[in-house]
This record gives C-alpha cells, structure tokens and sequence, in this order.
C-alpha cells in the first residue's frame, strides 16, 4: 500500500532544474536510498516531502493519518533543553511522567523521609506503568547510548554540532514514524554507531528513504534505488550493488542505441542529399521521419570528475611525529606517539568520536601545538588538508564571491598527469560545475557542492602530502568514487579520517586505531583486515576468560572434594547432627520463601504514605533473600555427602 505519491512534480531554482516531470511513490515496505550527484536536488525533494518546502508543480499526495519524521543534516534544536528532554519533545504525558520521576527520585535522594514526596512518586510510578513511559524511558537511552550520546542531562546548547545530529536522529528513531525521511544519518557517527543504525533499520517497521553516501549502508539497508539525474527519477528495485549493475546496463544500452539512431540518421541524410522528390506518400514520410530524427534528443552520459592533476617532487623525509602528547585539562588525546609518516603511506586513521583524531590532524599540521614532542616536517612537503569543517571556511569568505573567483585565487592554470594545460574553468567543467554555475555566487551552491568546489581548490594546489579529515561527509557517491580512483594513483602521503568502512577498503593499507586514554594501535591492512584482527583479539580474549574461569571452577571442585574426602579417599558421610539439620533445613527453607512472599505482597499493597514501613519491608525483603540463599546453599551441600 502506497504511504505517499508523487505526481508529475516540478522543482526549478532559476539557475538549475531540480525536477522536471517527478514521480514515484512509497510502499509502508519501502526502504529507499536516493543518490545522484552533489547539488542534484536530494535534500530538496526530501524537505517538500517533509511539508517544508514548496512545490512549483504537480502535487504530492499523503494518505491521511501517516506520521512522518524528518531528520535533516542540520537539525534545528532547543538549546535550553537537556538531552532525554530533546528525545521526549513529542512524547506528552509520557515525558511530563518522566521529567517527574526524575525530578521526585532527586529529591527524596536528599530528603528520605518526606511522606508526601514518597506518596506522589509512588503515583507517578503507577500511571508510568499505565501508559508504558518506563519502557519509552529505557529504549530512548539504549538509543542514545548506542549512538555515542551518555550525559543524558547536558543542555543542547553546550553540545557540539556532531552531538546535536545524533541526538536528533535519536529523536527521530525514538519517534517510530510511518515514514522516517532521513538526510545523512551516518555523518557524524563512528564506525560502532553506524553498523549499530545499520542493523535498527533493518528491522525497522515503518518505511525508510534516505540519502547517505556510505555504500555498505546502502548495500545493507535499502531494497530500492532512486535516482536524480538532471531532473529526471529513476527507479531501480533492490540495494545499491544491484544499482551499480543496472545503471551500468542501463548506459550501455542508451549508447548503443544512440550509435544505432546516428547510424541510420546518416545513411538517411546521405539519401536526402541525392535531392529526391517527395511525389509519393511514402517518400514524404520519410522525409518527415529525417526531420523528427534530426530533432531528438539524447541525454548526454553524466560527466565524470576527473582530477588527475600533476603532483609535486616528494623527497624521503615526509613528516615525522617524536613522542607527542596531547591532553585538555584530565582528559589524555593523545599520549607519547612517535611515527615517520613515508612517501607513499596510505593511513587511515579511526575511533570513536572525541577520541582525538581531528586533534592529531591539527598537530600534524601545525594548526596546534603538542603539550610535549616535537612535529618535523620536510622541507619539499606541501600539505593539502580537506577538513571536516571546510564548510565553516566556506560561510566565512564573502558568499557573493563568484564559484570560478574563490579557485582562481589558487591557480587559473593547472597541468595534468599527462602534461596538457587547462583553465580553471574547465577544471570546474571536470569537476560537475558547469558554465552557468562557474558565474554564480557560492551562496547558491548546496552544502555538498561547496565541500566538492572546495576539495578541488585543495587538489589544485598540487599537494604531495593529502590530509583528509571526513571527506565523506557530504560529497555524493560519484564524487567519492573517482576520488579513491584519484588516491590509488596519488604521487604522495595520504592521511584519511574517516568512519566510511567502504571508502577506507578502497583508499589505505594501514590504520591507526585512537583509544580512550590517547593509545595508538597500529594495524596492516585496510578497514576489514582491522575487522579481521579485532575479531581475533575477542576470540582470544574470550578462550582466556574461559580457560581463567574453568581453573577457578577446577580449583573451587578441587578443594571441595578434598573436603568430602576421607583420609582413605572415601567420601565422608553424614554426622548425626549433620542429618538432623540436612532434614531441618528443608522445612526451614520453605518457610522463609513463605515470609517472603507475605514481605513482598505487603510491599505492594503498602500506603503511599507509609514512608517508614516500606523501607523496613525493603530491608526485611533483603534480609530473606541472604537467609535463603544461604540455607539452599548449605542444604546442597549437605545433600551431596548425603
């Protein structure tokens, strides 16, 4: 059953048509990753989806009653108010419930015996089972602890921006929509986090459409393709590897029928230029059919980005790292890291958010000082460094600068791999910036066009050491791929910060794992060999946490057989008094499971008010449960010398 329909939709921004003739719907099964390039019109169509941005055409029709969640790159939070606030903004009565019983439990912590405080937090308690806030309460928190996020009370305000996406995503996932329409859920995650999301939407009931450039993510989430290219939708049934198939299919056909088109075209001008006469019926339809052939028109295959430029000489001293450490007040980054970065190093460098890996960067780059250890760099190296906030460097220049002024202040001319000279002007054609947009200010560009025109003013510097912080985060799937396609044959270092798994398989044979306390793991390989080595490391550990807790059970039967022992090394029987508390003890047993439960039905029942009654009943109930637990041990001991 479809969730939502779009009919004949048209979206144009003057400069750009976004969707000509847009439609598609949504089943309630439906799990779909929309891709096309940077700038295509993506986060557009999801905001008309959403109701937040108005449609120049066609109609969108929503079944009634369907709730629809929107999580988009930069969402729009409260600052005043604390996480599980945030999380439980549309929950009602749950929250209030909630905020209560946080509130309630914070004060009889300071004030145990305010009868009146006890009554109302045992009817908070009541009407939270009543309409499941506990529960709500419990997943928000696996939610948010799963995604990175454990300071449940810290304000919004006092967050970061990569805190703010993933407790919005939270609020989005606590939400359980019909339809969860999401913008780059995966940015801003680490790896942990993400194959945690990966594995919730598998299994997530409601429908899905999102746009994401991790290709695992969408290998593994998705059972549909839509794709906008040039203003037009396609669909493809399946995830993305199925995708990549058909489209490569599906441009092979549309070729080889261009060249079919062209071929005939030819031969029939050829005849037309004879000058025949068109006397007949049939040799003025054909004559006809020439002109309509003439008038066709063939969507041109979408153009790659090709930025193979000439690197510079790299000698044998790249960057060299001599027992660097790197703490802000208690908390240790980085501690006592010695490393020579060579020539041709691949790294990819990974960890959980704030673990320091940005601030290695920084250091490395000489943005910050080490607090101890010095950073040697050689005197040929020439650092380009694409970082994860090279939008904040965008918003500060003057936005009305023109696309083709902000890459011409670094080269107007640039020489390739093979030697040709070309203007920056069709490095930008080269780089999916066409005439119109070259002339336009950067303010019209979309967050992912800006990341892409400034990844490319950072190659057109010739670097011959590439430091690339996140350069995932924003930048389509075709860009990424000819951007590892551009790694592979790079003439220099390269140093990768990045949580996209497919994006380091492509682009390192090494990495560095950053953990709590500022340790630096090193690993051969690229992400899934780390995989491999890690997965090793939990075998490992886990076959010596077992071996360690069989000897302590071996050492445990030991003694205790030597106990049961005689000196021949018969079993000891039973003394008299032994029998005579063996058979007593069973009796003893089953009265004190019976003033248990008398304990905890009077627990249930007691009046609210009854402040120093129910801690006495809680103690009592203590009490039991080590009597038994004691006696039941001592009975199966007793029972085995039996």
């Amino acid at each position: 059953m479809s969730i939502f329909t779009l009919q004949s939709v048209k979206k144009d921004f003057g400069i750009k048509e976004i969707l000509k003739d847009a439609s598609f719907s949504l089943d309630a099964t439906d799990k779909v990753g929309l891709i096309g390039t940077n700038g295509s019109g993506k986060s557009t169509l999801l905001k008309m989806i959403a109701g937040l941005e108005p449609i120049d055409g066609g109609q969108l029709l929503i079944n009634s009653g369907v709730r629809i969640a929107y999580l988009p790159q930069q969402p729009d939070l409260d600052e005043s108010r604390t996480v599980l606030e945030q999380v439980f903004a549309d929950s009602g009565e749950q929250m209030n419930l909630i905020r209560e019983y946080e509130e309630l439990s914070y004060k009889l912590a300071h004030h145990s015996e305010d009868s009146q405080l006890m009554a109302r937090l045992s009817t908070v308690m009541q009407r939270m089972e009543i309409t499941g806030a506990w529960e709500l309460e419990t997943h928000a928190k696996i939610i948010l602890t799963k995604l990175g996020i454990q300071d449940f009370d810290a304000r919004i305000g006092n967050l970061s921006g990569g805190y703010r996406k993933r407790i919005a995503l939270a609020t989005a996932l606590l939400s359980e929509p019909d339809v969860l329409l999401m913008d780059e859920p995966t940015n801003h995650l680490d790896a942990m986090s993400v194959e945690w999301l990966q594995s919730y939407l598998k299994t997530y009931r409601g429908a899905i459409l999102l746009i994401t450039h991790d290709r695992y993510f969408l290998d593994r989430v998705t059972n549909r393709i839509i794709e906008i290219d040039r203003g037009d939708l396609y669909n493809y049934t399946g995830n993305y590897s199925y995708f990549l198939e058909k489209k490569a299919l599906a441009e092979e056909s549309a070729a080889s029928q261009e060249r079919k088109h062209y071929g005939v075209l030819r031969r029939e001008l050829e005849w037309l230029k004879r000058g025949p006469k068109a006397r007949s019926t049939k040799q003025k339809a054909r004559i006809d059919r020439i002109h309509q052939m003439q008038e066709r028109e063939f969507k041109e295959a979408q153009g790659k980005v090709d930025i193979s430029t000439l690197g510079r000489r790299i000698g044998k001293k790249v960057i060299e790292l001599k027992a660097i450490s790197k703490a802000y007040g208690e908390r240790t980054l980085i501690k006592n890291f010695t490393y020579e970065f060579s020539p041709d190093e691949r790294v990819g460098i990974i960890g959980e958010n704030g673990t320091g890996k940005s601030t290695l960067m920084d250091i490395i780059t000489e943005r910050i000082q080490p607090d101890s250890g010095t950073v040697e760099i050689g005197s040929t190296i020439h650092i380009g460094y694409f970082d994860q906030h090279s939008d904040d460097l965008l918003e500060a220049l003057n936005q009305n600068q023109r696309v083709i002024d902000y890459l011409k202040e670094v080269a107007e001319y640039i020489k390739t791999a093979d030697g040709t000279l070309i203007t920056a002007s069709q490095m930008l054609e080269r780089f999916l910036f066409p005439g119109n947009q070259q002339y336009a200010p950067i303010h019209k560009l979309s967050g992912g066009e800006k990341r892409r025109l400034f990844l490319l003013r950072v190659l057109m510097s010739a670097p011959n050491v590439l430091i690339l912080d996140e350069p995932t985060n924003d930048l389509d799937v075709q860009t990424l791929s000819v951007l590892e396609d551009y790694l592979e044959n790079f003439n220099g270092c390269v140093i990768v910060v990045s949580h996209d798994r497919y994006f380091l398989d492509r682009t390192v044979n090494k990495i560095f794992a950053l953990e709590e306390g500022g340790t630096l793991r090193q690993y051969p390989g690229n992400y899934s060999v780390y995989l491999d080595y890690k997965e090793e490391e939990q075998v490992e550990a886990a076959k010596q946490h077992t071996t360690s807790q069989q000897k302590k059970e071996e050492s445990a039967k030991s003694e205790k057989s030597e106990r049961q022992s005689s000196n021949n090394g018969k079993r000891r029987r039973l003394s008299t008094w032994e029998k005579r508390e063996f058979e007593e003890l069973e009796g003893k047993i089953a009265q004190l499971e019976a003033e248990k439960a008398q304990a905890e039905d009077a627990l249930f029942n007691a009046p609210p008010g009854k402040v120093t009654q129910v801690q006495e009943l809680y103690q009592k109930l203590e009490t039991l449960t080590q009597v038994i637990d004691s006696a039941t041990e001592r009975w199966m001991e007793l029972a085995e010398m039996e």
